[in-house]
């Protein structure tokens, strides 16, 4: 049985590799202001239903038309077997809780979601590399 302590360590390792391997680079004006963040959604497959029901909850509830909000650029867009879709975005702190919103309005009974909000650390892990040698 997996603890929930467990599960999140190895969701923020999966969406570590889909953010920092998988995904593409951060836009350059993102990177030099600092004004936007990752944000890794898993979204989960309810599997109580079938590819069928879920697609035809998210019609229903408008998911593609409004995820992602308009301006909240995609980074990347994996579909995980076994897991289901993970989604990487770059989002500005003070829009987190609109992405949130749209998901709870369209993706809760089609998928269980996840949220991993995250920064980019290169410059940072460089320097305390430097550091250490």
């Amino acid at each position: 049985m997996t603890t929930p302590t467990r599960r999140a360590m190895t969701g923020a390792t999966l969406a570590g590799l889909v953010a920092g391997k998988l995904g593409a680079p951060r836009p350059a004006a993102a990177e030099a202001t600092g004004a936007q963040s990752l944000l890794t959604v898993f979204l989960r497959h309810d599997e109580s239903k079938t590819l069928a029901e879920i697609n035809q909850h998210l019609k229903q509830t408008g998911f593609f038309r409004q995820f992602p909000p308009p301006g909240i650029e995609v980074v990347s867009w994996y579909v995980m077997m076994g897991i289901g879709q993970v989604v990487t975005l770059n989002v500005p702190p003070d829009r987190l809780r609109e992405v949130n919103r749209v998901l709870e309005q369209t993706a809760w009974g089609g998928f269980h979601t996840e949220f991993y909000p995250t920064y980019d650390y290169r410059q940072g892990a460089a320097d305390v590399r430097k550091q250490m040698q």
